[in-house]
């Protein structure tokens, strides 16, 4: 799904939207109607595609609508601060954190890509930049050498996680709708969460890279032929 087939409401720094932009077909999928039926506190009639629109909206336009995508096992502290301890699970407990990495729906296409996107929770981007600003940051200047630039370097890389992940957008295929349980709320289901930590993490642990050293100069200096004697 490209950029411009997303509501404003995915852009980067973006409030959340009171209403999800939901997009149905002419025919409606036995599953959706499934899942809309299993979650009404209410019965209520899902015999026409408006019905089903207008019930499906209503959901995901709850404010409580928020979606757990995954969750991930962070470090607390640099690498260098981290508790070292002989039991594994004292060490993990003192060491890592676990993160949810919350969302909610800004766009369901069942036309065109079949399609729903997800956009981070503000506390969830709040969250992720903390953490890649005191962990990830400085880890990544620990593990290279110093050179003139670098502490702006390290700022620009911080400034790009901070745009990258307020632009982030998990896009998926329309079936993780069967995730969906009362509120509006849900999971992931069939393994999707794997693609959205990959997704995470790939943008979390860009390294800072540092100038390359200068080519040692391998010029070899040759002596000049003594002359011959006569």
């Amino acid at each position: 799904m490209s950029a411009r087939l997303l509501p404003a409401s995915a852009a980067a720094f973006a409030p959340r939207a009171s209403s999800v932009n939901v997009v149905l077909g002419s025919k409606v999928e036995p599953w959706l109607t499934q899942t809309l039926k299993r979650i009404n506190k209410v019965k209520r009639p899902l015999n026409s595609v408006p019905q089903h629109q207008r019930c499906l909206t209503e959901h995901l336009s709850n404010e409580k609508a928020i979606w757990t995508l995954a969750s991930l096992m962070l470090a607390k502290s640099p690498e260098a601060d981290l508790r070292q301890d002989e039991n594994p699970v004292v060490e993990a407990l003192f060491s890592y954190q676990l993160v949810h990495l919350e969302a909610y729906i800004v766009h369901v296409d069942m036309v065109l890509r079949n399609e729903v996107a997800y956009k981070l929770t503000p506390d969830t981007i709040e969250s992720l930049i903390e953490h890649h600003k005191d962990v990830c940051g400085v880890d990544s200047k620990a593990a290279t050498y110093d050179w003139p630039e670098k502490e702006q370097q390290a700022k620009k890389l911080h400034e790009d996680f901070v745009q990258a992940i307020n632009k982030f957008v998990f896009r998926t295929h329309v079936s993780a709708l069967e995730g969906l349980e009362e509120e509006g709320a849900g999971e992931l289901l069939r393994g999707k969460s794997e693609e959205v930590k990959t997704s995470i993490m790939s943008l979390m642990n860009r390294p800072l890279l540092p100038p390359r050293p200068p080519k040692a100069d391998s010029t070899i200096e040759y002596l000049p032929l003594l002359p011959k004697p006569p």
